[in-house]
């Protein structure tokens, strides 16, 4: 057992299932339902956002949904825009990026957002690229979305030049917030006031050869906790770069133990949009809102556009 286990486990006793439950892949949210069977967001203008927009993160503030998204310029570069929508469907964006590169690590871009809220903070994981070999993991937090202040590299004991996808669980387990992460293989890290953070070694969901992610695997949005365990739904892409995405169930005593995983994906690209873009053949969740009974994803298709799909779970 990690070091951390022994008194998480504690706090997972609400949760427990038995055996033949937890080790089932139909516990799983199954396959996902586009709705609408279009976009929900395009890029627009000549500006910030005119390549492409896309990878958006969407949670819900008790009154409307909020999306921050990733928007390309014709050169490339990111910058996040933020979007609101009462329905979950039509988004209002605001003219200008809430969050733009800042310095060399960023020359590139600020990429792929994830948000949680943590109290009356919102905590951001991104991708600095700095436009030439460097892509790392970093972290900011605002109280309004608009004013952020930088935390700089979340694994700055990995080292190297390059990691990404941070997908933090907002419900601290015994004291410790955990954090799924990678874009290989998934892997963990934890961190007991969710700014210092701790990887853990060994990876928690890898690549299955001969099947659909058999090419690598990396969190989509920020993982929740449920009566089942903890939800991630990840994305994963097979030898061709064919994305896909699937869910897995993590045990909340030990958060690095699989319950279950897709052995099929839940959403594939299929759609104009989504095989066809800057990136053909993507579909590539970050966004997720769970409430009555209804689980909700938005996702970048073909790194160009926003879609959204839906399913009841449990």
């Amino acid at each position: 057992m990690r070091h951390w286990s022994l008194g998480v486990v504690l706090a997972a006793l609400a949760f427990a299932q038995p055996a033949h439950a937890q080790s089932s892949a139909a516990q799983l949210p199954q396959a996902l339902t586009r709705t609408p069977d279009r976009p929900v967001l395009e890029p627009r203008g000549k500006g910030w956002e005119g390549l492409a927009v896309f990878n958006p993160s969407v949670i819900w503030d008790g009154q409307q949904y909020v999306m921050l998204y990733r928007a390309q310029n014709q050169q490339g570069v990111s910058s996040i825009g933020l979007a609101t929508s009462k329905d979950s469907v039509t988004f209002e964006r605001e003219a200008q990026p809430v969050f733009s590169p800042e310095g060399a690590a960023e020359a590139g871009g600020v990429e792929d957002p994830r948000l949680i809220r943590l109290g009356d903070t919102y905590l951001l994981t991104y991708t600095a690229y700095d436009g030439r070999s460097a892509a790392r993991l970093q972290a900011a937090t605002s109280p309004d979305l608009r004013h952020w202040t930088r935390l700089g590299p979340m694994l700055a004991q990995v080292g190297g030049s390059w990691s990404k996808s941070g997908a933090v669980l907002a419900t601290p387990l015994n004291g410790l917030y955990f954090m799924y992460y990678g874009d290989k293989v998934i892997q963990l890290a934890t961190s007991p006031d969710a700014r210092k953070w701790t990887a853990e070694a060994a990876p928690v969901l890898s690549p299955r050869p001969g099947t659909w992610d058999e090419g690598g695997v990396e969190p989509g949005p920020p993982s929740i906790l449920t009566p089942r365990g903890i939800l991630l739904i990840y994305n994963g892409r097979d030898k061709n770069n064919v994305y896909a995405v699937g869910a897995a169930l993590l045990d909340p005593g030990d958060p690095a133990h699989v319950l279950a995983r897709s052995e099929t994906p839940i959403l594939k690209a299929e759609r104009t949009y989504e095989l066809a873009g800057t990136v053909p053949n993507v579909v590539f969740v970050e966004g997720m809102v769970w409430k009555g009974g209804q689980l909700e994803v938005w996702y970048g298709g073909g790194d160009r556009v926003i879609g959204r799909a839906v399913v009841q779970w449990p």
